[in-house]
């Protein structure tokens, strides 16, 4: 037992009894002995979390910044994945804050360095985090693109070359190529459209070599609750085409700001259409031989399918803070929505037809049978679904209409939470004064065990919050730069919307900033934080880090929320907002006070850490003083600013 833990198990003692004495010496005798402070908070937290672990419950460890809560998790998911012999599965809130745990200030390498453990921990990340060597290979050939063309050239040489033995090893991930922006990554990442088990170069693809590697972690594997959320959902589909799950059998998972799982298990139940794809699908089929009769079916479905799109888009309209656009379903676009379906039932009888008379390229015909498929199953849904949410979103010219069911708590009941393994939420902020029944009740959780720690900081000493209320928003802005040059950079500023971000940026730029301005987006983001704290003087600007951002010491010594962070009026929130008694009290005001709370979090993350907090209302905000003194570690002090 002694290469699986640092104590040893005897054949008539219990595994839970050496764990918790392991532990107890690990938070009383070793981490102080290497300068770390003794937490009577984290002690209190290792006993509840253990109780979870023996008794394979769920637990909702809500703990305060500062108070240990991830080493604590870290260290019973460990060894409880080597008792099981199944790794733990760690899922993160978004795939941007996975890398956030194995970086070199991580928690991981500071318990692998404190302990003298060697952790085996790998990270699984979406689909959309690698380059598509398909799409990669043919856009190079016609592109002036310097960024796509770079990635390109940085590819490993066994991928293009076809001797046998060549040596294979993971590449592909987002953040190798942090030179490329969000906009040109889109073009060279996989997506949905992409058929990989008949692709050509499926047994040389980055995403393939990557979820190889990862599945063989024997202790820890770190994904976000997106792709966990996906994993669960394509697990039984994936098992009957003869595929291996995304993820392998878990000893036990941990959501890790786990406030968050709901929207990630709707996200995954998603249908979403683009404009362009049964285009591309029926066109590459077209080109074949098949008989007159279906490419007048397929001509007729697209030509349909257009008309549609153009209905919906008419009836949308944008809102700021979301890419989700607002949509009013007509009579005429259910109407052609309802032929469609039928078409493509049609077309569906008059392929498997086709495959009987003609050679047909199975790449192809296996890519339209199962969008046909998909799209006939989305559509039914649409027309016969009244919980339904669905709206239009538009991605650098690229139009989808997205379906999603408004409740998810049945599915994840017999989905996910009838598994006899333990499940452990992690959060500052989950319960309602410490009641945790709301969170329970929407993800499907009948039973749960649950405490709530606070922060062991004195956030009184060491943190001071100032609001104001905005005149305009250019003068808010330019009062914010001088802030920033105040403070010498090291500043965290936090927007409601990318639209709110983008026009800060442009109130700036009329002068140069004496230090280095990082703006989501314009790089790959685990590079920018990266950045962000190894050059203090340095400020990062996001719409997207109000939580899970870890950067400890003088690299954050201010935090700005331009605005108070309300849920968008998007489809998502609408249908929030209309099964609400009051939308105001159950929806807005909730969604805010735990997002400015999670940003509260970003500037306190160690002991020795100071600094100061600026927040901004509206005019018509000022009533929401009160309620936002109350709930934050500090009084606010409200203040005018000429």
């Amino acid at each position: 037992m002694s290469n699986l833990y640092p104590f040893t198990v005897s054949k008539d003692e219990r595994f839970f009894d050496k764990l918790g004495e392991y532990i107890g010496d690990v938070f009383y005798d070793i981490l102080p002995d290497k300068g770390y402070e003794l937490r009577d908070e984290q002690i209190f937290m290792a006993y509840q979390v253990e109780q979870a672990f023996q008794k394979n419950k769920t637990i909702f460890a809500e703990a305060g910044v500062g108070t240990g809560k991830t080493f604590v998790y870290l260290l019973y998911s460990l060894f409880y994945a080597r008792y099981k012999g199944k790794p733990a599965i760690i899922a993160c809130s978004d795939e941007t804050l996975i890398e956030q745990l194995v970086k070199k200030e991580g928690d991981i390498k500071k318990l692998e360095e404190a302990l003298g453990l060697t952790i085996d921990v790998r990270l699984a990340k979406a689909r959309e985090q690698y380059v598509c060597i398909k799409k990669l290979d043919e856009l190079s050939n016609t592109t002036d693109n310097e960024s796509i063309l770079e990635v390109h050239d940085n590819i490993p040489d066994f991928v293009y070359d076809q001797s046998s033995m060549s040596r294979f090893y993971p590449y592909g991930d987002r953040k190798e190529y942090p030179w490329v922006s969000n906009k040109d990554w889109v073009d060279i990442a996989y997506d949905p459209l992409q058929q990989c088990s008949t692709c050509d170069w499926r047994h040389r693809c980055g995403q393939t070599l990557n979820r190889e590697y990862y599945r063989h972690a024997k202790d820890l594997i770190i994904c976000s609750h997106d792709f966990y959320m996906e994993h669960v959902w394509t697990k039984e589909s994936r098992k009957r085409e003869g595929q291996l799950p995304l993820l392998p059998e878990a000893s036990c998972v941990i959501f890790d700001e786990g406030h968050l799982l709901e929207f990630a298990a709707q996200k995954a139940l998603t249908y979403r259409f683009h404009a362009d794809t049964i285009t591309q699908v029926l066109t590459g089929y077209m080109a074949q031989d098949v008989r007159e009769e279906t490419l007048m079916s397929m001509e007729r479905i697209l030509e349909l399918h257009d008309e549609w799109f153009a209905e919906l888009d008419m009836h949308s309209e944008d809102i700021e803070g979301s890419i989700r656009r607002q949509v009013t379903l007509t009579d005429k676009a259910q109407k052609i929505a309802k032929t469609l379906m039928q078409l493509v039932d049609e077309l569906m009888e008059q392929l498997v037809f086709d495959s009987e008379l003609f050679t047909l390229d199975q790449y192809h015909v296996k890519m339209i049978e199962e969008y046909l498929e998909f799209f006939h199953y989305g559509l039914s849904i649409l027309m016969k679904n009244e919980d339904g949410v669905f709206w239009l979103e538009e991605n650098h010219g690229d139009l989808a209409f997205v379906i999603m069911p408004r409740l998810v708590e049945d599915i994840l009941r017999k989905e996910v939470f009838s598994a006899d393994v333990p499940f452990i939420f992690s959060s500052a902020t989950m319960s309602q004064n410490g009641d945790f029944t709301y969170m329970m009740k929407n993800l499907g959780i009948e039973d749960a065990l649950s405490f709530t720690v606070d922060s062991p900081f004195d956030y009184e000493e060491v943190m001071k919050i100032n609001g104001f209320t905005e005149k305009e928003e250019e003068t808010k802005f330019s009062a914010i730069k001088e802030d920033l040059k105040k403070n010498g950079g090291r500043s965290l500023v936090l927007f409601s919307s990318a639209e709110e971000m983008n026009r800060f940026r442009q109130v700036i730029q009329s002068e140069e900033m004496p230090f280095p301005m990082l703006f989501e987006g314009d790089e790959e983001i685990s590079k920018m934080v990266e950045q962000f704290q190894r050059e203090e003087q340095t400020v990062l600007c996001s719409y997207h880090l109000w939580e899970g951002l870890d950067v400890p010491g003088d690299s954050l010594t201010a935090v700005h929320m331009s605005s108070l962070p309300f849920p968008p009026h998007d489809p998502v929130f609408d249908a929030k907002r209309r099964h609400a008694g009051s939308a105001f009290e159950e929806v807005d005001l909730p969604f805010m006070v735990l997002r400015v709370r999670q940003g509260v979090g970003r500037l306190i993350r160690q002991q020795g850490d100071a600094g100061v907090i600026n927040i901004w209302l509206k005019p018509t905000e000022d009533k929401l003083k009160e309620t936002l003194s109350s709930v934050l570690p500090v009084s606010v002090e409200w203040s005018e600013r000429v």
